[in-house]
């Protein structure tokens, strides 16, 4: 990072950082991609009962990627995730999460997020925020991810790979079920943390 100075309203001298430098290896990638579901993974955990983790993901989903390498806050990316293939491992509690009390996803079958910008955070550090949908809410939402390299594959296809995570309150989507325990607190947590592990294939 350099220093550059800049001036106040009041016109006075103020030293400030400027933007990270961009890594040169995603400087090289500048392009359009489409997100290998098959290798990607976009998981939730959340607190169950107030003493445990329950872990989950959804199986099918599908998204596209712009990269601008040289000007990373010009990279876009749109995601959208089928809530029927959402899977912790037990029928019974995938069923109730499909359902009326969560994602009613015979009414709201899709989760979407489409990205509004993005920013350089340092190194292979970078942050996307955009508007998730889920059912028939939509609010802000920030990601931050790391860049985990390129490679060519054995098929000659140009991979990105890049993990992530954030936290929600899934009230703030609507998502509001949940059952007081006999000793205190709730069955459900509001906080809900969501994980991202995306391969993404260059297209020609």
């Amino acid at each position: 990072m350099g220093l550059f100075t800049r001036r106040s309203q009041d016109n006075t001298a103020v030293a400030t950082l400027d933007a990270p430098d961009v890594n040169p290896a995603l400087a090289a990638l500048t392009g359009d991609y489409v997100i290998d579901s098959a290798h990607s993974s976009i998981g939730f955990t959340v607190r169950h009962a107030m003493v445990t983790n329950v872990r989950g993901a959804f199986a099918d989903h599908e998204g596209t990627l712009y990269l601008d390498g040289n000007d990373p806050s010009r990279s876009t990316a749109a995601i959208d995730v089928k809530i029927s293939s959402v899977d912790t491992g037990i029928a019974d509690r995938d069923g109730h999460l499909r359902g009326g009390d969560f994602f009613d996803a015979e009414v709201f079958p899709l989760m979407s997020f489409r990205s509004t910008e993005a920013a350089t955070l340092g190194g292979d550090n970078y942050r996307i925020t955009g508007d998730l949908t889920i059912k028939d809410v939509t609010r802000p939402l920030s990601i931050d991810l790391e860049f985990n390299g390129s490679a060519t594959d054995v098929y000659g296809n140009e991979r990105v790979g890049f993990e992530g995570a954030t936290e929600i309150l899934r009230s703030d989507w609507g998502l509001t079920w949940n059952a007081a325990l006999e000793a205190g607190g709730v069955m459900v947590s509001d906080k809900v943390k969501l994980t991202f592990d995306i391969s993404a294939i260059k297209q020609a």
